[in-house]
């Protein structure tokens, strides 16, 4: 029997070529894509039916977790992959809240992606190897994701500092990806939410306010 998927994702490309090296899988069936919550909303209230969904975090109009949420409320059976780049705390906590059953980074390869749908099918709950490890450090001491963002007070998750920290050395892109073990895509997805949070326009000016409100 094939396992029916959808993926919600803002960036046309990089879903479709998610669905092209997926549906390499036999056992694979791809229903439709959309670019945001609220579009896959809109398309499951039709009657299409699927098993599993693969889901963007930060998508125009409606986010992946306020989708899951509302996914989870309606169609309890479907089952929710979180896929993006963003690997703090606060997002994995509200993801799991949010009804999410794996939670996986883009960074992963089309083989394990493959595994974690057949495993979110069957019941279990996959994870990248550093989600895994922070969500057991959140089940330790819920109070981690609160207390990271009273620290920063703009709501700066750990990896984000990390980021910012070697931005203040003037390592680049690809150095920072390197040095923390993740893609140059994903560096600048953090270094976008960093801007954003403190509502400056260059990296110069991240690493100054950083500094003066003491975050780095």
């Amino acid at each position: 029997m094939k396992i029916s998927v959808a993926i919600a994702e803002d960036n046309t490309l990089l879903a479709a070529s998610l669905k092209e090296k997926l549906e390499l899988f036999e056992d694979i069936e791809f229903k439709f894509q959309v670019v945001n919550g609220r579009a896959l909303l809109e398309k499951l209230s039709t009657g299409i039916y699927v098993d599993a969904i693969l889901m963007d975090i930060e998508m125009p109009e409606m986010g992946g977790i306020e989708a899951a949420a509302l996914v989870t409320e309606k169609y309890p059976n479907i089952k929710i992959i979180m896929l993006t780049v963003f690997d703090d705390e606060e997002k994995i906590f509200k993801a799991i809240l949010s009804g999410a059953m794996g939670y996986l980074l883009k960074d992963e390869t089309p083989e394990k992606i493959y595994e974690g749908i057949k495993m979110v099918v069957e019941g279990g709950a996959p994870m990248s190897p550093i989600i895994a490890a922070k969500s057991m450090a959140i089940l330790r001491n819920p109070d981690i994701v609160k207390n990271k963002n009273e620290k920063t007070g703009f709501a700066i998750s750990e990896r984000e500092i990390d980021v910012l920290e070697k931005l203040s050395k003037g390592l680049n892109y690809n150095e920072i990806a390197e040095d923390l073990f993740i893609s140059p895509f994903t560096v600048r997805k953090h270094i976008e939410n960093i801007y954003r949070k403190l509502q400056v326009k260059n990296k110069m000016q991240a690493v100054q306010k950083a500094k003066n409100f003491r975050i780095i």
